[in-house]
Formats: C-alpha cells, sequence, structure tokens
C-alpha cells in the first residue's frame, strides 16, 4: 500500500488527489489517502479526510511508499520509519498554501537524497518507478540549518 497524506493544514490539495486516483486506475497499486480539507473525492484509491496519531502511526508503519506534501514531520516521520519517501510540495499558486516556503522544504530534504522532490505530478508514475530502486540517505542534523530549527519548534508542540 502507498500512503498520500496531506497533513491538516486548512488547505485544499486536489491536484495530488487527482493524480494519485489517476494512477490507481491505472495499475494494481493500492492507495489510501489522508484528504485533509481537500474535496476531489476519489474513485479508485481509499479516502479518509482525517486520522488519529495511531492510525497515522500504523499508515506510516504499514506502507511500502509515502508520498506527502511538504510537511517537515511527516517527512521526517517517513525517512525514520525507513519509507521512500516522495515528496509534493503545495504551491500558493494552486491556493494550496499562503507562500511557497514548501517547495524550498522539498528541495532541502531532496538535494541531501533524503526523498525524491516531485514538483510536475505528470511525472508521478515515473517517481514510483524511480523510488523503488533510489538509493535514499538517511537524514542527518548537522546543526544550524533550518530543518534543524523546524523541528525544534514542532518539538514545542508535541
Amino acid at each position: 500500500m502507498i500512503f498520500v497524506t496531506l497533513g491538516t493544514q486548512k488547505f485544499q490539495m486536489n491536484r495530488l488527489i487527482r493524480a494519485v486516483d489517476k494512477l490507481a486506475s491505472e495499475t494494481e497499486e493500492d492507495f489510501f489517502i489522508q484528504s485533509g480539507h481537500s474535496t476531489y473525492k476519489p474513485e479508485h484509491c481509499v479516502c479518509q479526510s482525517f486520522l488519529s496519531k495511531e492510525e497515522y502511526r500504523d499508515k506510516i508503519e504499514s506502507c511500502r511508499m509515502l508520498i506527502t506534501h511538504a510537511g517537515v514531520g511527516t517527512i521526517i516521520e517517513g525517512i525514520t520509519a525507513g519509507k521512500p519517501v516522495i515528496v509534493v510540495p503545495r504551491l500558493a499558486a494552486m491556493k494550496e498554501h499562503v507562500d511557497d516556503h514548501q517547495k524550498q522544504i522539498a528541495e532541502a530534504f531532496g538535494n541531501k537524497k533524503c526523498v525524491l522532490n516531485c514538483e510536475d505530478l505528470d511525472n508521478l508514475g515515473n517517481y514510483l518507478k524511480k523510488a523503488a530502486s533510489f538509493k535514499f540517505e538517511p537524514y542527518e542534523v548537522k546543526g544550524g540549518n533550518i530543518e534543524e530549527i523546524i523541528l525544534d519548534f514542532i518539538d514545542i508542540f508535541d
């Protein structure tokens, strides 16, 4: 099963759900989508708006691959669980967030080869194939970088 999670942002991310639904219609792969505030209802995937912490962690542990928006907490959880992670950043132009900071987050993790950064959903299927053989690097916190600052901030609220 491929777990797709869009977090709890108050914004929709219908374009990712549509892309995953299309892939699901063309393959035998099972997808589970945690859709958040998105309004598109997939026809070929199991979908639920929100999950409890326990359900969410179970999905991370049981999936063979994770597709996520560029939420740092989810990215780190996927990497820590040893899952191949494909990140699709939310875009302000698509009304998925107020700015494009998620592009920067996705690029930062992608440049470290911890995740695959997919900005073109027309190529999502190719990213799934690439993830099957890609050598993902472990995430290393080296101090002073933006990811560490964000993680420290998240820990305050955890």
